[in-house]
């Protein structure tokens, strides 16, 4: 709103309520009544016009303003003919005295039918019908928001839509809500403005024949005359601009899902097909003919309807977009493209249907969540996460969830929408009372709470979290573990072409004489599959160039000396609370024992450990890593780096989230610290 016009609208409303209170000046009560019979004419217009009911939003504001505008008009008027109506017909203006005189035709009678006509066709037809359709209309709005809502954020998941679109959606969809419920309310305000103007015209008669005979002495027909003639031209008056407001109102609701102005849909719709036309100037022909009928009315209107049944024939109207996608396909095509059926889903969440709830409604925090899941793998991988695609699975119990990972499930849980998960620090859940469960993504144990109870179980130092936060949590894990397979040929291309200008030459010399986009996926898949962060592409992509220029151009090769290059990231990620960086060492004699036990050729070795020593080593591995958990450390195990990939292998069996470093992977200033030696 510009500066001013709040001003002038509060000094309106002001105006118009001291209208009720203060006697009004015939002058500027012709002035009111010509502003309504004008405002009443601009609304009609605006509502056949605009395009859609959400473009008048500020209709039931309107309706309020023109209904107050009216109803201080009538007591304006009222008080001028009750005080001066001895005194002719001008005593209340001169719009009165005209739609009094002119209108009535100088006949009581005639006037108070017309009025009676207008008042039943305003109150019982036009408001009665506009108000139940905006009551059916916010009713259905009402119920529809949970299933847009859904669909909204279904769509901005799958990535068919960005957070600014869905904002907007989410916005028209609650000023549709907010719209029709105001609908709702405001078309009482003209069934109230019905009857206030059959009361109002009443006492006007009654209480001026009354003051008229009582206390100005007036013969009986002489005040019946004159306080009659003035109180229905003073209705007449306020209803015609009622009316047209009703009209308006509903025009607005009725419009419903019609796109286009309403002269452009009547005529698209009426006169689209030329068969309707013709058999409406046949009906019309056969009428004009017909014996007592006058002929001139039927015979004009059966050769308009026929000219435009001719005109339709000769020129059909232009095909809808949606009509010419619909020509193209033959109609006895009905199933989908069999190649449909070989898409496939990067990640998709199946939920069971009692955590349907999670994903909609009015607070869709799992669907919230994922998107902070995929900016923040985003920001700490470099990695865009493909959409995550929701939907139901009534295969699966109510209460279960599934994780699928290219169509092939990745993992499943169970939670309850209605509960919080409360996990002890100590791990042990002796003392509390709940429905036992364990973590879906770590498989802590855990008690399921009522919501009440959060209060109580944060005082014992626990931790709550709720079904959404837990959900996301293993689906975050189950992603972690797939980076790897996540990151398509498409997506390495989608990273290289987004690098910078001057990264652009880098790349230009690489591929294809050093590396094929192919070569640099695999290394990053590399990466990545050992969760080590890709956001630093350039220093990535310049370590590649350098080992592809020393002739390494196996991936493992190329692999380990982009690891290298990246010491410093990889130790500052592995660095704990305390400021140092937890080990365990692999001592001389496994490395002396792994080393032998490589065989085949240099680029393509193979480890050929014996069962034995492999479930040995698996033991100690994990003896000394569950003793350093206890102590609250997550170590890393340091190895030779020409074993350091065969290790790897080993450990990811057990433990794969363990990073397993060689030692030229090691900040040269790095804080490190030896827990134990294998």
């Amino acid at each position: 709103m510009r500066m001013g016009t709040d001003v002038g609208l509060a000094l309106g409303v002001v105006f118009i309520l001291s209208m009720l209170i203060l006697p009004l000046p015939p002058f500027l009560l012709d002035v009111g009544l010509s502003l309504s019979f004008t405002a009443g004419v601009l609304v009609l217009m605006v509502a056949l016009f605009v395009t859609k009911p959400l473009d008048f939003t500020s209709f039931p504001t309107v309706l309020l303003l023109t209904t107050l505008l009216r109803l201080a008009l009538d007591v304006a008027a009222t008080r001028q003919i009750l005080a001066h109506g001895n005194e002719g017909a001008d005593a209340a203006g001169h719009v009165i005295a005209a739609f009094g005189g002119f209108l009535m035709g100088g006949d009581i009678v005639i006037g108070l039918i017309v009025f009676a006509i207008l008042l039943v066709v305003n109150f019982i037809v036009i408001t009665k019908g506009s108000s139940r359709i905006a009551e059916v209309a916010a009713r259905f709005a009402l119920d529809a928001i949970p299933g847009k809502q859904m669909a909204i954020d279904a769509e901005l998941n799958s990535g068919a839509i960005n957070d600014k679109q869905a904002r907007k959606r989410r916005s028209e969809l609650e000023q549709e809500s907010n719209f029709y419920g105001s609908m709702d309310g405001a078309a009482k305000f003209v069934r109230g403005d019905a009857v206030a103007a059959l009361i109002i015209t009443s006492i006007n008669i009654i209480g001026g024949l009354a003051i008229g005979v009582g206390q100005h002495g007036m013969a009986f027909s002489d005040a019946a005359a004159d306080f009659s003639t003035l109180s229905i031209g003073e209705g007449l008056v306020s209803q015609i601009p009622a009316l047209l407001v009703s009209v308006a109102a509903g025009m607005v609701v009725a419009k419903g899902g019609i796109e286009g102005s309403a002269d452009a849909a009547l005529v698209m719709q009426l006169g689209r097909n030329p068969k309707p036309l013709m058999l409406a100037s046949g009906v019309a022909g056969i009428l004009a003919i017909a014996p007592g009928l006058p002929f001139l009315p039927f015979a004009a209107l059966s050769g308009l309807a026929g000219t435009a049944a001719w005109y339709r024939f000769k020129f059909p109207p232009a095909k809808t977009e949606e009509q010419e996608e619909a020509s193209a396909v033959p109609a006895t095509v009905l199933e989908a493209p069999i190649t449909d059926s070989l898409k496939m889903d990067q990640i998709r969440l199946e939920l069971g249907y009692g955590l349907l709830a999670l994903a909609g409604g009015d607070t869709p925090r799992l669907t919230e969540q994922i998107k902070s899941l995929r900016r923040s793998i985003a920001t700490e991988m470099g990695f865009v996460l493909p959409p995550v695609r929701i939907q139901d699975n009534m295969q699966l119990p109510a209460e279960v969830y599934s994780v699928r990972i290219k169509e092939i499930e990745a993992g499943r849980g169970e939670i309850r929408a209605n509960k919080l998960l409360v996990m002890s620090p100590t791990g042990k859940l002796d003392g509390l009372v709940g429905e036992r469960t364990n973590e879906p993504a770590f498989g802590l144990p855990a008690l399921w709470i009522e919501q009440d109870e959060k209060t109580s179980f944060l005082a014992k130092g626990c931790t709550v979290v709720d079904p959404a936060s837990v959900l996301t949590t293993h689906l975050t894990e189950l992603v972690k573990e797939s980076m790897a397979d996540l990151l398509s040929y498409s997506e390495t291309q989608k990273l290289l072409d987004d690098l910078p200008r001057e990264q652009q030459k880098l790349l230009s010399d690489m591929i294809p004489s050093q590396i094929s986009v192919g070569g640099i996926q695999r290394v990053l898949q590399a990466l990545l599959g050992e969760r080590i962060s890709i956001r630093d592409l350039p220093t990535i992509l310049e370590s590649i160039q350098e080992a592809c220029a020393n002739q390494s151009k196996t991936i493992p090769a190329i692999a380990a000396h982009v690891r290298t290059r990246l010491a410093r990231q990889i130790s500052d990620s592995l660095t704990g609370a305390n400021g140092y960086l937890p080990l365990i060492v692999l001592s001389n004699e496994w490395e002396t024992e792994f080393t032998e036990a490589l065989v085949g050729p240099p680029e393509a070795r193979q480890l050929a450990l014996s069962a034995a020593r492999m479930q040995d080593f698996m033991r100690r591995f994990s003896q000394a890593y569950e003793e350093a958990a206890a102590a609250g450390d997550s170590p890393a195990l340091l190895t030779g780096a020409a074993i350091r990939q065969h290790v790897r292998a080993v450990i990811e069996r057990v433990r794969p989230s363990v990073p397993v470093l060689a030692q030229t992977e090691i900040f040269a200033r790095a804080r490190i610290r030896t827990l134990s030696t294998i």
